[in-house]
């Protein structure tokens, strides 16, 4: 006769292998992949944590469209760039959905722009669009913004008279204050203790997306609540967040002067203003400080992430910074104000902003997107609510694309005669229904504030540094391990 420890065992054996048959069935609906097992899919073989390392490695086994499950979640990975192009831009419009995730619920509870859906994605998308061309970015209107902040930054590194500093703080203040006088209608003091908490905040949420315990709590919310400190954290600065940004909010009510708008806030809310009594408007309140919310953390975290891997190149490749200083003397001089329209004369320092792009590739795979109803990508069928990865370092890296991917060479974006050209694998801001909507923004704030910044400095390791760690700090984007500089005047 059987002891209970052994029926215990028996049962707990019988459903570990119903599980696992039924992973197995499940698994014939789509592309290749690893073997899943019960409850964890392949997040055990995954170390917890989806790596464009792991992928690459699977990609060799499986192909270019491999099938990875989180648990009981089938997620549809896309490698290289033919994968990642036609997958998302074939039928755009099939894999345009976000997955609707316990985490995302509740960063967002569906609303704004970065993990809304439906109808209220595209009215909250068309008008952030419309209304941040009405703000002038794109014009020259935007380069007057930029070039200020650029010259705030410029005045803070001269007053270190070359000494060495880290650049880390200086640069996310500055990003952070241009996404704040488009939002807001007005900058921070660098002694406001809201806004270093503000930009901490969203540094702490935005590296939780990509996180163990992110995973974890989409296993179980209830365990990742009370045993994991990293989910108590997030919250809090959730919570900070919507308090401060709410705030911002009454005290634009209170000033705000009709058909006199200013900001990104003035213009959402005259437009709930018009469009009450509207069954199909989404405009609210709710949406406004989310919308906020979600520019402010990807227009911040991604553009101050390029620029500080930007300054770490220059000082790892003088001979490179050296030509950028030669261009920019032969063609602007050494008193010029930047615009965005200057990268048409300066094709080589263009080249070496988009190279950076390429080359630090922070982002290394997209935001999840998701099948909104039975499509097919890459001859194969993918059902409806299907999560999809795009894998961008595949394709910022394809060696099929690039001449020498695994090397910093400018000459990637020169012909030659010198001339700049446009690469189609260059995708560091996606592609399709959800590329990037502060794409324009963030490739002005690059030339801009690069351009000034080389203009006005020479930057050199501090002496006696020979080397400096280049391997990045895995996080929602890839940033440099912390280093200092010198930014001696020129």
């Amino acid at each position: 006769m059987l002891t209970v420890s052994e029926v215990l065992v028996f049962f707990v054996l019988s459903l570990l292998l119903i599980e696992f048959l039924k992973l197995q069935w499940m698994r014939r609906r789509f592309p290749p992949g690893p073997t899943p097992y019960p409850f964890f899919g392949n997040l055990l073989q995954m170390n917890f944590r989806i790596h464009h390392e792991h992928l690459k490695k699977m990609a060799k086994i499986h192909g270019n469209i491999f099938t990875l499950w989180l648990s009981k979640t089938p997620v549809v990975v896309l490698q290289g760039f033919q994968a990642v192009k036609e997958g998302l831009t074939a039928r755009a419009e099939d894999v345009a959905g976000r997955p609707e995730n316990r985490i995302f619920h509740v960063l967002t509870q569906g609303n704004g722009v970065l993990f809304s859906n439906g109808h209220l994605w595209k009215q909250q998308r068309r008008f952030g669009m419309a209304t941040m061309r009405k703000m002038g970015v794109g014009k020259k209107a935007q380069d007057y913004l930029l070039q200020e902040e650029a010259a705030h930054l410029v005045e803070y590194l001269q007053k270190t008279n070359g000494k060495p500093l880290d650049p880390a703080m200086p640069v996310i203040h500055m990003v952070s204050n241009i996404i704040s006088s488009i939002m807001f209608g007005h900058r921070f003091s660098r002694d406001d203790e809201n806004f270093h908490r503000l930009i901490e905040s969203f540094d702490v949420i935005a590296t939780f997306l990509n996180s163990n315990s992110f995973f974890m709590y989409e296993l179980s919310p209830w365990l990742a609540c009370h045993f994991l400190p990293s989910v108590k954290k997030m919250k809090s600065c959730l919570d900070f967040v919507k308090d401060l940004l709410a705030k911002e909010l009454e005290s634009h009510k209170g000033k705000r002067k009709l058909d006199e708008n200013q900001n990104f806030i003035d213009y959402y809310l005259d437009e709930i203003d018009k469009t009450k009594g509207d069954a199909d408007a989404t405009y609210d309140e709710e949406n406004l400080i989310q919308t906020i919310g979600d520019l402010f953390i990807a227009g911040t975290e991604t553009t101050a992430t390029t620029l500080l891997w930007a300054l770490l190149y220059m000082v790892i490749y003088p001979d490179i910074q050296g030509k950028v200083h030669k261009e920019l003397d032969a063609v602007v001089g050494c008193s010029h104000v930047f615009c965005y329209e200057d990268r048409k004369r300066l094709p080589y320092t263009n080249a070496v902003i988009h190279e950076i792009q390429r080359y630090s590739n922070i982002l290394l795979i997209a935001l999840p997107r998701l099948s909104v109803k039975d499509t097919e990508l890459l001859g194969y069928h993918i059902p409806k609510n299907t999560v999809i990865l795009a894998n961008i370092d595949s394709v910022l890296a394809d060696p099929g694309k690039w001449e020498t991917p695994d090397q910093f060479n400018p000459g990637h974006f020169l012909d030659k005669d010198g001339n700049f050209v446009k690469r189609e694998a260059f995708l560091p801001f996606s592609i399709g229904h959800r590329v990037c909507m502060g794409e324009l923004l963030a490739r002005m704030e690059l030339f801009v504030i690069f351009s000034t910044l080389l203009q006005a400095f020479t930057f050199t390791l501090p002496e006696g540094v020979k080397e400096v760690n280049t391997k990045f700090v895995f996080g929602s984007t890839m940033k440099p391990p912390p280093y200092q500089l010198c930014a001696i005047p020129r």
